[in-house]
């Protein structure tokens, strides 16, 4: 049972198959390398020469600009079912995707065998697809270092076996049983990541990419008077096994059991319109949904965004601030370089109230004339890249979360999510909302479960009336869906008033 949480811009989500790499014995010199592209060539069987070969024969039908994306990935899962490790699984994936421009065209194929013969036959696949008048040949290639990793690592997953691993869930799933006597059931899981990323394009970049990531998380079931509810608490960071620790266990463990011992008490409310207090941490899926997507370049290139046209204009209260950022150190949404080659960067997507800049990849960044913001990211080698966010976050405002609260006659708290949607067009949105709390003469009161919000981007962000001082990112296991890509996000946002949403709950 997948337990991450998805937000979703609608379509199914699309999980990359499993391959089998042509090389298994191959070794990079290791993650603290930030340049490793001698070691990454050997790792991928190619040279310099291959790559200069590839990006000619990608170029022959008149493209303007072409890139490989090497990707070589290892994904490990063990799980805990009724009080035991007893499932794990191992899947590797392996392969170079061959892009090429030419205009408003764009040419893509892939092939999970980087031979000489099977890469040239992608790139004359690429190449008829994206065609023009003009042969342009690649420049030399150059080798760049990685400026800053934001991923650094002590001990590499590659380095830990099975064995390494149990104890930890099962200490979690004996912390939740000793939390609460109502436990009546755990299942933890623990998924491992490591992605070695080798890229380069006919401008002559070449870069090397080192990606780990961790899940580690736990549904907790209890049971009170014949009545079952559960809960989930997971944290997902860019980091090697370090991250495994006592007080990460503790950690999940006390909120799987706070998350599902509340729900006892909750009802569902009446629904209607009605002013809503976004809680600081998760509560930043209202920006994901609410004007993320809207944000991302191509839709507003391609005049579907709702706030096509918007551009350095004032669409909230001049003391707010969002910033989409791919630079928080081990955070699940950070990339020291994206899909594209373009390093990692913090980028105010509104100052002060005013939309200052869409999020870029390479195709709409020409499109405007400016620079890419490193929002062009894929799912894997399989996929073109395309704009997407990172960590998207509303800072910090100069109120108490206490003073929100006593300002609401009528309305509620929420700060427990789990997924959400958005029609990028009309921009309307909704999201469910696991849990929070009903505010009556400014205090909170009944917990509340089980609830949909539902709202327009514009209008919600327009009418967010206070923000409090408690920013927070939620390092949950937060996975976006665009175009039938998957990517590994994450959100936050401090406390925050918004004056009207639609609630839907009990008539």
């Amino acid at each position: 049972m997948d337990r991450r949480n998805f937000l979703k811009t609608g379509g199914m989500i699309m999980l990359g198959s499993v391959a089998t790499p042509s090389i298994l014995h191959a070794s990079l010199s290791g993650p603290h390398d930030l340049s490793g592209v001698s070691s990454a060539l050997k790792h991928f069987g190619v040279s310099e020469e291959d790559m200069k070969r590839v990006l000619s024969v990608a170029l022959e039908k008149g493209g303007d600009y072409a890139d490989l994306f090497f990707e070589h990935t290892f994904n490990n899962y063990v799980g805990l079912q009724d009080g035991a490790v007893n499932r794990c699984n191992s899947n590797i994936d392996f392969g170079v995707g061959i892009r090429v421009l030419a205009g408003d065209q764009s040419g893509y194929a892939y092939v999970e065998n980087v031979t000489i013969d099977e890469m040239l036959k992608a790139a004359r696949t690429a190449a008829r697809i994206a065609t023009s008048g003009k042969v342009k040949s690649p420049v030399d290639l150059t080798v760049k270092s990685i400026k800053k990793n934001y991923y650094s690592i002590k001990t590499a997953w590659e380095e830990i076996i099975l064995k390494d691993k149990m104890p930890f869930l099962q200490r979690l799933n004996d912390r939740i049983f000793a939390l609460d006597k109502r436990v009546h059931k755990v299942s933890a899981s623990l998924t491992d990541t490591t992605s070695h990323i080798l890229f380069c394009n006919s401008e002559g970049v070449m870069y090397y990419d080192y990606r780990p990531m961790v899940t580690f998380g736990a549904v907790c079931i209890m049971e009170e008077n014949g009545k079952i509810e559960n809960g989930y608490a997971a944290r997902a960071y860019r980091m090697g096994f370090e991250f495994l620790t006592d007080d990460i266990v503790d950690l999940i463990a006390q909120e799987a059991v706070a998350k599902t011992s509340i729900l006892f008490k909750a009802v569902k409310p009446k629904g209607g319109e009605m002013a809503v207090v976004m809680g600081a941490g998760g509560s930043g899926i209202l920006l994901h949904e609410a004007i993320g997507h809207a944000f991302e370049a191509d839709f507003n290139r391609k005049n579907v965004s709702i706030f096509s046209g918007q551009l350095n204009k004032k669409v909230c209260s001049e003391h707010i601030n969002v910033v989409d950022d791919g630079t928080i150190p081990f955070n699940r949404g950070s990339v020291n370089i994206d899909d594209e080659g373009t390093e990692g960067q913090k980028t105010y997507i509104v100052k002060d109230g005013v939309l200052t800049s869409y999020l870029h990849d390479r195709i709409s960044a020409k499109h405007y004339g400016i620079a890419s913001t490193g929002n062009g990211r894929r799912e894997s080698f399989r996929n073109a890249p395309i704009p997407r966010m990172r960590a998207t976050y509303m800072e910090a405002g100069n109120l108490k979360e206490e003073e929100i609260i006593a300002s609401v006659k009528k309305g509620i708290f929420v700060d427990q999510f789990t997924n959400g949607q958005v029609q990028i067009g009309a921009g309307d949105f909704t999201f469910f909302v696991k849990s929070g709390y009903l505010i009556e003469d400014g205090k909170l009161t009944q917990p509340i479960k089980d609830i949909n919000i539902i709202g327009n981007g514009p209008k919600a962000l327009a009418d967010i009336t206070m923000v409090a001082d408690n920013d927070k990112i939620d390092n949950g296991t937060w996975t976006c869906g665009k175009d039938g890509q998957s990517c590994p996000v994450t959100c936050g946002m401090p406390s925050a008033l918004v004056s009207k949403l639609t609630v839907g709950g009990e008539n």
